[in-house]
């Protein structure tokens, strides 16, 4: 389919009190006026794992997430409740220059970004779930390492490769059905805390020539989730587990390397997932998706993009390449 001094003068004791007197209605009024300014601070999200090359590991990762998942925010409304570390504020990624452009394009875009230097979250865009395409791949492999706390076999890391990789769909196909299909994904799904994805019950649907897995709907905000027990700890997977699956993802081919990655600049960490399908038999409507982590350059964050309704392939490339820019600016 298809991150100096100065010596005082000598000075009467009056006049020492005068002045004291004087500090401490400053220190009053000034400290009131910090308060007032300074808000209450947050919280931000715990350390995430660096990727990393990885064959195989021992033992499984820890029980639930140590980190409470904040409140998700609207684009056009700014984040309520924890604020974030003073100097790591940022104002929404998915502002008005964001909409001000998905208005004037074709389709339906759904988007999700989360900051992991300051726990903040924000979503743009309604409507229906939308199916995932190659980016479900993700999923298949989480469910995978989440089965295997052992470690992969051989023939698993080799199939795990071109499933990410190059986007292979006959092993895509053959994980999907190793980790038990809909049922074992969906089982994964909750256990990550997914509650918007409905993996595809069939594999070959009537009247639909890609494999079905890719009928798999979801939200960006559980994609945002799914991404997230990747790069931070405390989730189903172990660290090396997570690391392995991240290298994977730094690792995909280089036609491959679009829309989360669209505008970040050589040198910044992006670990990526995207996916293309046609929906229909004239190719006139594709899904056009791209999930992934981006780290460097004072930036640490995972951002998820659907789009749906996409008049062709390279459109909808486009469209999420120059999203993936603008988030990656407004985070700067």
């Amino acid at each position: 389919m298809p991150s100096r001094a100065v010596r005082p003068a000598r000075t009467s004791l009056a006049t020492m009190a005068l002045t004291a007197g004087v500090v401490v209605v400053l220190a009053g009024a000034l400290g009131i006026l910090y308060l007032s300014f300074r808000g209450t601070p947050g919280h931000g999200a715990p350390g995430h794992a660096t990727a990393g090359s990885t064959a195989g590991w021992g033992s499984a990762g820890g029980g639930p997430s140590a980190s409470a998942v904040p409140a998700t925010a609207n684009a056009s409304t700014p984040p309520h409740a924890t604020a974030p570390p003073q100097g790591a504020a940022h104002s929404s990624p998915l502002g008005p220059a964001v909409q001000s452009y998905l208005s004037r394009r074709s389709g339906t875009v759904r988007v999700a970004v989360y900051d992991l230097a300051t726990g903040r979250e924000w979503s743009l865009g309604g409507g229906a779930a939308q199916d995932e395409a190659s980016v479900v791949k993700v999923d298949v492999l989480e469910t995978l390492l989440a089965q295997r706390p052992a470690g992969l076999t051989a023939s698993d890391r080799a199939l795990a490769q071109a499933m990410i990789e190059d986007s292979d769909n006959d092993a895509a196909t053959t994980l999907w059905n190793l980790v038990g299909g809909s049922s074992g994904i969906g089982a994964y799904d909750t256990q990550a805390g997914l509650t918007q994805t409905s993996p595809s019950t069939c594999v070959q649907c009537p009247s639909f020539p890609w494999p079905g897995w890719g009928l798999t709907t979801t939200t960006p905000e559980d994609q945002v989730t799914l991404l997230r027990r990747l790069v931070q700890p405390g989730g189903p997977l172990s660290a090396t587990a997570r690391q392995y699956a991240l290298s994977l993802m730094e690792s995909v081919t280089p036609d491959q390397r679009w829309g989360v990655s669209g505008g970040v600049p050589a040198g910044v960490t992006v670990a990526l997932k995207n996916g293309w399908l046609p929906l229909d038999t004239a190719s006139s409507n594709w899904q056009i998706n791209s999930v992934g982590w981006v780290s460097g350059a004072g930036r640490d964050y995972v951002l998820a993009m659907l789009s749906t309704g996409n008049p062709s392939e390279q459109y909808g490339i486009d469209t999420l390449n120059a999203l993936g820019a603008m988030v990656w600016q407004s985070l700067g």
